[in-house]
C-alpha cells in the first residue's frame, strides 16, 4: 500500500525519460529498431505490397525516362560531331549563322598558317551562301554549302560531288528531298547571288540523297563542291568556316574565332534538358501517388498503434527512438520497392538498351535530332542517384507523421487518448 502511494506521489510518473540501465531497449540500438520495423511492415500485409509496387513503378519509370534522355543527348551530340562539327570549327569573324544578310560578305581567305593542315585534310573549309531552288515551279529558300568532295573528316557522302557532266552535282538530305519533292538524278534550277551582287542560276543534278539525324546538315541545305561554289561566288580560296580535325592543335587565328564542341552542341543539350522537364511530370505523378499512400499508411499506423507506442515509451524507449522506428518502417518501403523494381525492371532495361526504341513517326519532320531508334543509356550514376533520391524522399514522408510522437505522454498513449 505504501508502495502504491509512493508511486502516486512520484512527480516523474508519466514523464518520458531516457532509458536507464534496466531498460529493455538499452544496447539494442538500430538492430532492434530494424527488426521491429520489418515485423511491423510485414504485418500490414497487402497494404504494404501495394505501396511497394506503386513506388517500384515510380523507381523504374524515373530510371528509364532519364536513361532515355541520356541516350538521346549522347546520340545527338555524337551525330552532330560526326556529321557537322568534327573537332571544332573556326568561324570567320563576320559570320553570324542567325543573320542571313551577312552570308554574302562574311567569307575570308584561308589563313596561310593552315595551308599544310589543309593539304593533309586536317582542316576542311566550308563556304556558305543563301540561294533558292525551283522544284515544280515552286521557290524554296536554301543554304548552299560548299565542301571538298574528297574530305574524310565528316560522314557526309561528299564523294558524290565529283562529276564531269554538264549539270553541277549536289547532295541533299532525305528531309530536304521530301520537302522539295526531289530524288536522285533529278534536275532543279539553283539561283544565288555572287560576291559582286549579280544573280546567277544553273541547273544542278541531285547526285545523292543521304539520311541523317542532324537537322542542320539536312533541312534546307544543299551541299556542293567547294571549288564549284567558290567559282560560282567569285570567291576563290575563301571560306565561311573551317572544320578542324580533333587531333589538330587549336590556334589563335587573326580574323577567325574558334568554337569548340561544347559550344557548338550546347543548343542540342539545352533542347534535351527542356524535354526532360516535360517528361518528368509523368513519373512524378506516380511518385506522388506512392508517397501519399506511404504518408497515409504511416499516419494511420501511428493512430492505431497508440497503445503500442505508449508501451514502448513506458518501457524506456525515447521519443527520438520511436520517431526513428516509424521513419525506418516507412523507409523500408523504398528498400522493398527498389528490390522489386530490379526484379522486373532489369530485364526490361537490358532489352531496351540492346534493341532500342523505334520511333513511331518520322521525327525529322519536326526538326529534332532523333534517330530512327533511341537507345537508353543506363549509367551507375543515374541508377544510384535515383535510389538515393527515392530513399531520401520516402524517409522524409515517413518522418512527417512521426513527429507527433515527441509530444506523446505514455500514460495517455496506453489509454489510447493521445491522438
Amino acid at each position: 500500500m505504501n508502495k502504491i502511494n509512493k508511486d502516486r506521489d512520484n512527480p516523474n510518473l508519466g514523464v518520458i525519460q531516457t532509458p536507464g540501465e534496466n531498460s529493455p531497449f538499452r544496447g539494442l540500438g538500430g538492430f532492434f529498431l530494424l527488426k521491429t520495423a520489418i515485423k511491423s511492415l510485414m504485418g500490414n500485409g497487402l497494404k504494404t505490397w501495394l505501396n511497394v509496387f506503386v513506388l517500384s513503378i515510380s523507381f523504374v519509370l524515373i530510371v528509364f525516362m532519364q536513361a532515355l534522355l541520356e541516350g538521346w543527348s549522347k546520340q545527338a551530340v555524337t551525330d552532330a560531331v560526326a556529321w557537322e562539327i568534327g573537332g571544332g570549327q573556326y568561324w570567320s569573324s563576320k559570320y553570324d549563322p542567325y543573320d542571313p544578310f551577312s552570308l554574302d560578305s562574311c567569307a575570308a581567305p584561308l589563313p596561310s598558317i593552315l595551308n599544310d593542315a589543309f593539304e593533309k585534310h586536317q582542316i576542311e573549309p566550308v563556304l556558305i551562301t543563301p540561294g533558292s531552288i525551283y522544284p515544280d515551279g515552286r521557290m524554296m529558300t536554301v543554304l548552299i554549302k560548299g565542301i571538298r568532295p574528297d574530305q574524310n573528316m565528316l560522314v557526309l557522302p561528299t564523294q558524290a560531288l565529283n562529276g564531269d557532266s554538264m549539270e553541277v552535282p549536289v547532295i541533299i538530305g532525305a528531309h530536304m528531298a521530301s520537302q522539295a519533292g526531289l530524288k536522285e538524278n533529278d534536275l532543279v534550277t539553283l539561283r544565288w547571288r555572287d560576291a559582286n551582287g549579280t544573280f546567277e542560276a544553273v541547273d544542278v543534278r541531285i547526285a545523292s540523297v543521304f539520311k541523317t539525324t542532324v537537322p542542320t546538315t539536312d533541312n534546307g541545305i544543299i551541299w556542293i563542291s567547294l571549288e564549284n561554289l567558290q567559282r560560282m561566288m567569285s570567291q576563290p580560296g575563301k571560306a565561311t568556316l573551317l572544320i578542324k580535325n580533333k587531333e589538330l592543335a587549336t590556334q589563335n587565328l587573326p580574323g577567325w574565332k574558334f568554337m569548340d564542341q561544347t559550344e557548338l552542341t550546347k543548343q542540342t543539350v539545352a533542347l534535351v534538358k527542356a524535354k526532360s522537364v516535360g517528361m518528368s511530370i509523368f513519373y512524378f505523378i506516380f511518385l506522388f501517388l506512392a508517397l501519399v499512400a506511404i504518408f497515409d499508411t504511416q499516419t494511420l499506423s501511428i493512430f492505431r498503434r497508440q497503445r503500442e507506442i505508449g508501451t514502448y515509451v513506458a518501457l524506456g524507449m525515447t521519443p527520438r527512438q520511436v520517431q526513428h522506428f516509424f521513419t525506418l518502417e516507412g523507409t523500408m518501403n523504398a528498400l522493398l520497392a527498389v528490390a522489386l523494381g530490379f526484379v522486373y525492371g532489369l530485364p526490361f532495361f537490358i532489352w531496351f538498351a540492346a534493341n532500342g526504341i523505334a520511333m513511331p513517326v518520322d521525327v525529322s519532320n519536326f526538326g529534332l535530332p532523333i534517330a530512327d531508334k533511341m537507345y537508353p543509356l543506363f549509367t551507375p550514376k543515374l541508377i544510384i542517384g535515383t535510389i538515393i533520391f527515392i530513399f531520401l524522399i520516402t524517409a522524409l514522408v515517413s518522418y512527417l507523421p512521426a513527429r507527433k510522437i515527441s509530444r506523446m505522454n505514455p500514460t495517455e498513449a496506453i489509454r489510447g487518448k493521445v491522438l
